[in-house]
């Protein structure tokens, strides 16, 4: 049978018209070459060259070398796109993430992921703690960021960082002019507009605040309008306050309790894809030089 590596030292040899050129590009003995050859011939039942030499093909051999040539091409290529998919510098990842990190720690960290793996095509949703669950849990993405999920969801939760929570209100407003961090008695009278990401406080003081909230929004740009037009206080992660237009100001709170932990998500059942592998290797990277 008549395999890749004959036909390669035959290429090789039929381009250099030596055997020990074409050894030395080939990296084996001249002798290693010749067998080769001759083993080839063999199985051809023709020869490919017209004398000992190697410099001149006979017409088999000149017909041989334009298929070889054409298989070579196709046969490294396939490979190429193998070993590209096989250590993440091709394929394609779906991740679902909290708002907040997709929109302040994700993009600048996609953006170099995809300019070192052109053949790379991403897919980001950015959605709540619970819908990121869902979506890696039905296989709709392959990764998610968000908060912690529960024992029995088969997912598995990797802590990336915790963020602190931030009492957001106009640059204006009262609480704006108090020193220091504010505490929950501080928020006494106040309207709380409710959001998904502050579920996460785990504190019976914000819980008694937020159980007379008349208004909750969903969307953090909807959510900061109200807080802009008046219409109440609202907490988020700190992240979520880094890009604040500057008539918001977030002030930070005393309790310390007061935060969030965020992590990779995945299903417990399924392996991860290579290129899955190599965007948490860099996200983790990430978060730890931003620690």
């Amino acid at each position: 049978m008549i395999n890749v590596s004959a036909l390669r030292t035959f290429a090789r040899v039929a381009e250099y018209g030596n055997i020990r050129d074409a050894g030395a590009r080939l990296f084996r003995t001249p002798s290693a070459v010749s067998m080769t050859l001759s083993q080839l011939e063999r199985d051809l039942g023709a020869p490919l060259f017209q004398n000992d030499r190697k410099n001149r093909l006979t017409a088999l051999g000149e017909e041989i070398l334009g298929i070889a040539q054409e298989l070579l091409r196709e046969h490294d290529r396939a490979v190429d796109r193998i070993e590209a998919l096989a250590t993440g510098r091709q394929g394609r990842l779906q991740l679902a993430s909290v708002p907040s990190v997709a929109a302040e720690l994700l993009p600048g960290l996609l953006a170099q992921f995809l300019d070192s793996r052109p053949g790379v095509m991403i897919e980001l949703v950015d959605t709540d703690s619970r819908t990121v669950h869902s979506l890696v849990a039905d296989g709709t993405v392959e990764l998610g960021v968000a908060g912690p999920t529960a024992a029995d969801s088969g997912l598995s939760f990797a802590p990336l960082f915790r963020d602190p929570f931030r009492v957001v209100c106009p640059k204006d407003h009262p609480l704006a002019q108090r020193g220091g961090p504010l505490g929950w008695r501080d928020l006494d009278g106040e309207r709380i507009i409710a959001n998904d990401a502050a579920q996460a406080i785990d504190a019976e003081a914000y819980r008694a605040l937020i159980a007379a909230s008349a208004l909750k929004a969903r969307n953090v740009i909807s959510l900061l309008a109200l807080v802009r037009a008046g219409a109440g206080v609202t907490l988020l992660p700190r992240l979520a306050t880094v890009s604040l237009r500057p008539d918001l100001v977030a002030l930070p709170l005393a309790d310390p309790a007061a935060q969030r932990e965020v992590g990779v998500i995945l299903r417990q059942d399924r392996s991860v894809s290579p290129v899955c592998t190599a965007f948490l290797d860099d996200l983790l990277a990430t978060c730890r030089a931003g620690a």
